[in-house]
């Protein structure tokens, strides 16, 4: 997709898995007196703190290297797996005890997936499931899982289960979004629609998940994207959806990379003008390549655009 080339958080369709949801303090209270949920929420702790560091020590590796005093990157790696360690055998230690906990199979499923042990997290998943039918996050966690791996139709079910268990989670409807997206053929064969109806049905799901996420910048610009892959272009709905996804930018950096995709759009319509317009406001550094290509398509479609005759102009 377009998207891979074009750097700088502006969403590349990724697909979410659901940790456990924070308690409330109606739960707290319950919790203060249960000491079983209490070893579990400081299970969930520990594997916050243990990803925390294992993302600080990369951090001070990669400006230690820079600065040319980077260590091995054996010794890194040893350490994290190391610390990652601890904590799998902190999740086994619980769950020996506590076999039927759905919530740590759910949240060591996810860090088995954090952790590269794809396998495990699927087992652990599936356990969760047997144990807890309604959670919904379980369900998410494994229809990402058979959107990845197969089979595609299995996802669009278990996501779907996960909306109907959950409808105000907006992860799962961006999820289901993104594989509609992505997997067009199954989703025309799951559906029995058309190529068509299956990007207005991906499309509404963003904006479903949009109007529960309102401020979600990543989101925003999935749901820009997406008329990328859509023939014909529909021109002013893509604008539409990348000026609001302006809107929601952080920084001046996310700014100017929307303006390169609206410029883009613009490009591809035929609106020199405006693309220009929006090419000139780019201004940081780690766009210029970027620029640099969308200037010369723009230099290249004005001149194929300029009739032969005008005056300044080369004739036979």
């Amino acid at each position: 997709m377009f998207a891979a080339v074009w750097p700088v958080a502006l969403g590349t369709l990724l697909i979410a898995c659901v940790h456990p949801k924070p308690t409330t303090e109606t739960e707290s209270s319950a919790i203060a007196s249960n000491p079983v949920e209490e070893e579990y929420l400081k299970l969930l702790a520990q594997d916050d703190d243990a990803q925390t560091d294992a993302d600080r020590w990369i951090r001070e590796a990669g400006a230690f290297d820079s600065a040319g005093a980077g260590g091995s990157r054996e010794t890194l790696i040893a350490r994290i797996d190391a610390r990652f360690d601890q904590i799998r055998k902190d999740y086994n230690r619980f769950l020996e005890r506590h076999p039927n906990h759905a919530r740590a199979r759910l949240a060591f499923g996810s860090f088995l997936n954090e952790t590269r042990d794809e396998s495990g997290a699927v087992t652990q998943w599936e356990r969760a499931l047997e144990i807890d039918p309604t959670n919904p996050a379980a369900w998410n966690n494994l229809a990402n899982h058979y959107g990845h791996r197969g089979p595609v139709k299995k996802a669009f079910e278990y996501y779907e289960r996960a909306i109907e268990l959950d409808p105000g989670e907006a992860t799962y409807l961006q999820n289901l979004a993104t594989t509609t997206y992505l997997f067009r053929k199954d989703a025309r064969e799951h559906y029995g629609i058309t190529e068509q109806e299956v990007f207005d049905r991906a499309l509404e799901l963003y904006r479903r998940a949009m109007a529960l996420d309102p401020e979600n910048f990543p989101l925003a610009t999935d749901y820009a994207q997406t008329f990328y892959g859509i023939r014909p272009l529909r021109t002013e709905e893509a604008l539409h959806a990348w000026n609001q996804a302006l809107k929601l930018a952080h920084d001046q950096i996310e700014r100017d990379g929307i303006h390169l995709h609206i410029a883009r759009i613009q490009l591809l319509s035929g609106d020199l003008e405006q693309a220009r317009s929006h090419l000139g406001i780019v201004t940081n550094q780690m766009y210029q390549t970027l620029k640099e290509r969308l200037t010369r398509n723009l230099q290249e479609k004005a001149t194929n655009s300029i009739p032969t005759g005008v005056p300044g102009t080369a004739t036979n």
